[in-house]
């Protein structure tokens, strides 16, 4: 037992030592790829040093999450690969160990990447904006339209189909306030138009009010226009806190899409945008199921043999996210199903490999 309990805590630690030295280096060189080639953008707008510097660091955690199925992908190769070189899995074999249960530690350090990964999906947005802000990147430009963004304040959620600062107009407009049964009831206004008057705020014209005290019930009225008092935000400070989707954790995401459900949008793209900040983190389990195997056969190959098939793996995997991605976009694939199918491929092949495996 104390032998096992010491076996565990050497892979375990081998496997964390190279995930995170991985999970940390991608973000490194995509932030000094970033900043060779925007650092005399950033020097023109006259930013500090030390917001450019802040502005870095709050990106290595949007940065490290596509890099972490990726991380685990390396750990898992290095790790077993190493271990199989020098004949310490064959030492365990013969004390009795099976290959899987000398591989259960590695299983817990994947499934510390997918909680991870998870974690990342709340904190990475409200970073995003941070950085964007520091770097004066979200800064309002006169006649720019912003098109289908979101934005949250006093307890509702605002969607918006495009805003035109100069005008103060915006279209296709939806606002959610989320109840919490019959006493405070769901409500949430659609409407084709808003103006913005000084003194007066927004005014939303030709559209309707939707009370829905539990998931049967929807009382709706028509109106031809109707004031927003909780809306305070002028046109030009909408256009600073508009926010992409990209930039919304898991339940903001959610919203936003059934907001836009409401109002006839296509969601398509959105969906699967927000089904891969599941399936992503999930699939750093799935990866080690295919890196485990794929490791006990590069005895000869050394390190080289193990960087080359985990780079071809990675290529492998994140052109079909994209190539998925395009799928569920264009509807060929239903959205959410279409986020996952790289996931579960090389689930499936990752479970053949291992049962193949001598234990």
């Amino acid at each position: 037992m104390l032998l096992r309990r010491a076996l565990d805590r050497y892979v375990l630690g081998e496997f964390l030592r190279i995930f995170f030295v991985t999970a940390l280096g991608f973000p490194v060189l995509i932030i000094i790829g970033d900043i060779t080639e925007k650092l005399d953008t950033y020097l023109q707008r006259r930013i500090p040093g030390k917001d450019i510097a802040l502005a870095y660091l709050y990106w290595i955690p949007d940065s490290m999450f596509l890099a972490l199925p990726i991380a685990v992908l390396f750990a898992t190769v290095f790790t077993v690969g190493t271990f199989t070189r020098y004949s310490e899995v064959t030492a365990a074999k013969a004390s009795g160990i099976s290959f899987y249960r000398f591989i259960a530690p590695i299983a817990i350090g994947a499934t510390i990447a997918m909680g991870l990964g998870l974690l990342l999906n709340e904190v990475t947005p409200p970073l995003v904006q941070k950085r964007l802000a520091l770097l004066q990147e979200k800064k309002f430009k006169e006649g720019t339209v912003r098109s289908n963004f979101v934005f949250s304040a006093e307890g509702r959620t605002y969607t918006v189909g495009s805003l035109d600062p100069d005008r103060g107009q915006m279209t296709d407009v939806t606002i959610e306030r989320r109840g919490r049964g019959r006493d405070f009831p769901t409500k949430w206004l659609v409407a084709q138009r808003a103006q913005w008057r000084d003194g007066e705020g927004w005014t939303l014209a030709a559209g309707q009010l939707h009370v829905t005290p539990d998931s049967v019930t929807d009382w709706t009225f028509a109106f031809d226009s109707t004031r927003v008092p909780t809306l305070l935000e002028r046109p030009v400070e909408l256009a600073a806190i508009a926010k992409a989707p990209a930039d919304m954790g898991w339940r903001e995401l959610g919203r936003y899409i059934r907001a836009l459900e409401r109002s006839g949008s296509d969601v398509n793209a959105l969906r699967v945008e927000r089904m891969l900040k599941f399936a992503i983190p999930v699939t750093c389990v799935i990866i080690f199921l295919f890196g485990a195997p794929l490791a006990t056969s590069n005895q000869r190959g050394g390190a080289t043999w193990g960087i080359g098939m985990s780079l071809l793996v990675t290529v492998v995997f994140l052109v079909l996210v994209q190539l998925m991605r395009g799928v569920g976009n264009k509807g060929l694939l239903p959205p959410d199903l279409a986020a996952w199918v790289p996931t579960l491929l090389f689930g499936v092949i990752g479970v053949v490999l291992l049962a193949r495996v001598r234990t």
